[in-house]
């Protein structure tokens, strides 16, 4: 299993979403998780509108490129309007280990007309993932359960040519998430090139691969 440290390697003293967080992530051997807007005209991370405080993306992006694209950036995508800036960025700084998700529909369209790495979402909500022929991979997102990802429903993603990302329960503020990994774990197929997006990244990583 892959492992993504969502917003960043943070705790009680150090801010989800912070360079600090990102840091540590990539130190300790993460790719991660977070949230991608505008302001002022310029990429910026935050979750929430953003304001002054907020984490300027270049800036992540040129720590992603000094890992030489080692670990994997899920951009959710939290504005319209983006694509210019966005691919302007990424080419600027050669992202090639990431991919974009959550963004409207028409955003997604013209992403994909851009040649620009995007994953489709299926949930509770939406079943069938939007574009699914023209996306990398699938954001595989419980809301309220995760009952209904099951391993046919990976195995079917994986014929398919497309990679997975799970969401963990916990970031739902699902207490079961333990459970569900253990679920994970018994499948009988490979989770190695399969991404979780967690909020407890070193449980995960010492849980499925150690």
């Amino acid at each position: 299993m892959q492992i993504l440290a969502h917003r960043g390697y943070w705790n009680e003293q150090i801010l989800p979403n912070s360079m600090e967080a990102f840091r540590n992530a990539l130190n300790r051997g993460y790719g991660f998780e977070s949230d991608v807007r505008d302001y002022l005209e310029e990429l910026v991370i935050s979750h929430n509108i953003a304001d002054r405080q907020a984490v300027n993306a270049d800036d992540v992006f040129r720590m992603l490129q000094d890992y030489s694209n080692q670990f994997c950036f899920a951009i959710n995508i939290k504005a319209d309007g983006l694509k210019d800036i966005l691919s302007q960025a990424i080419e600027k700084y050669q992202l090639r280990n990431y991919f974009l998700f959550d963004m409207s529909v028409p955003q997604m369209m013209e992403f994909s007309e851009m040649g620009l790495r995007f994953f489709s979402r299926q949930s509770e909500v939406e079943a069938k993932p939007v574009l699914y022929e023209k996306a990398a991979g699938v954001w595989l997102d419980g809301f309220w359960s995760t009952e209904w990802i099951t391993e046919k429903l990976l195995q079917y993603h994986t014929r398919n040519g497309k990679q997975i990302c799970i969401v963990s329960p916990e970031l739902h503020k699902n207490s079961s998430y333990m459970k569900f990994w253990g679920k994970l774990k018994s499948y009988n197929m490979d989770l190695s090139k399969i991404l979780l997006c967690t909020d407890y990244p070193d449980k995960a990583r010492s849980f499925f691969n150690e």
